[in-house]
């Protein structure tokens, strides 16, 4: 558990922009409600010292307790089931001695270093018929789970994050292009169906979201908090209004958008911050996603490339989601856009996440070492 860390590998590029990111966050979550900004100034404080603590803790001893990680995880899913709280017809939440927090948040990371643990271990047989059968049982249980609370925006992240490890991990991409080909085709089918309204296999408010996403005239009712948010981007043009403004055509100010600190977060942020501002954040998330991979490419083992490669997916595809629903691009579903949507729960998971691709950094394939190594400070 304890080793020498050269400061010299240390990723500090990396804590430059997710610390940018979330002061980005804060000023934008006092913008949209200053009731929150606190406790997001709490939440980062209390990220910061997770993430350094974390990233001087070996990983290879946190994956050691692998399968301990993955029953904690499917006992606070089980859980929120049991005695949950609900919050806009959602049950995810659990509040435990006083703390209230997202369990499907913190399973992400049990989760991805769970499969880093499973995949490394038996990456030979990666692509013989059981160990893909085994890999999804394990994966399904979780994601029953989330999807029962119902979080379907987070159990395609999660699902998003397994298909990029398994990939790294070594599967055929014979075998991935024809999970691609099929999933492609039955997604095709299913949107076919819910346009036909014979969309049984989703519940209500899931049909109805797709719709509305879809024929935004026939839903207004419905689709009212995405076409604000469009709205709110587009009238921030290049500069944007300016955070805190009292404009009386700001799309903010007018309570079009509900809930705007957190999944409509941008919105908020290209309305005030303009396209110039929205450019930023999205180029410092894309630098973020950057710096994991090359991080995982420089790895000294899979378990290491395993790990930094499913932070990557996590950040990357969540960010993608996020953009895409408030844009107008993807269907209305509720997932938070990394270190800048409110949410303790969220933004310390995801330093967490940051804290082990940082420990994976500080350890450097062999080959990389250099011998004036020994002159480093050390951590």
């Amino acid at each position: 558990m304890k080793k020498q860390y050269s400061l010299r590998n240390y990723d500090f590029r990396l804590v430059f922009y997710v610390i940018v990111l979330s002061l980005i966050g804060i000023a934008v979550i006092g913008s949209a409600d200053s009731s929150f900004q606190n406790k997001q100034v709490l939440g980062l404080i209390l990220g910061l010292v997770c993430m350094v603590v974390v990233s001087l803790i070996d990983y290879e001893y946190l994956i050691k307790f692998a399968w301990i990680f993955y029953a904690i995880g499917i006992i606070l899913l089980v859980l929120v089931q049991l005695i949950g709280e609900e919050v806009n017809y959602a049950t995810r939440w659990l509040s435990i001695a006083g703390i209230t927090f997202q369990p499907s948040e913190i399973c992400k990371v049990f989760i991805i270093l769970f499969f880093a643990y499973l995949f490394m271990k038996y990456h030979e047989s990666i692509n013989t018929v059981q160990m893909i059968a085994v890999s999804v049982v394990f994966l399904a249980i979780p994601l029953a789970l989330i999807l029962k609370e119902p979080d379907l925006s987070t159990s395609i992240i999660v699902v998003l994050i397994f298909a990029t490890m398994i990939f790294m991990a070594g599967l055929n991409y014979k075998i991935v292009g024809s999970v691609v080909a099929i999933v492609v085709a039955l997604t095709s089918i299913g949107l076919w169906l819910i346009l036909k309204s014979d969309a049984s296999f989703l519940q209500g408010y899931q049909t109805n979201r797709i719709l509305a996403w879809r024929y935004p005239e026939e839903y207004p009712d419905l689709s009212y908090q995405q076409m604000n948010s469009i709205m709110a981007i587009g009238s921030g043009q290049l500069f944007g209004k300016g955070l805190n403004n009292n404009l009386v055509d700001s799309v903010k100010n007018g309570n079009f958008i509900s809930e705007p600190q957190t999944d409509f977060i941008f919105a908020v942020v290209g309305e005030e911050l303009g396209f110039i501002g929205s450019i930023i954040i999205i180029a410092l998330l894309f630098l973020v996603v950057l710096e994991c991979i090359i991080i995982a490419a420089r790895a000294k083992d899979m378990a290491g490339r395993i790990i930094c490669s499913g932070m990557a997916a996590w950040i990357g595809f969540q960010t993608f989601v996020n953009i895409g629903v408030v844009s107008g691009l993807l269907p209305n579903t509720g997932v938070t856009l990394p270190f800048i949507s409110y949410g303790l729960t969220s933004l310390v998971s995801v330093f967490l996440a940051i804290g082990i691709v940082l420990n994976v950094g500080l350890q450097p394939n062999a080959s990389r070492k250099t011998s004036n190594e020994k002159s480093d400070l050390d951590l």
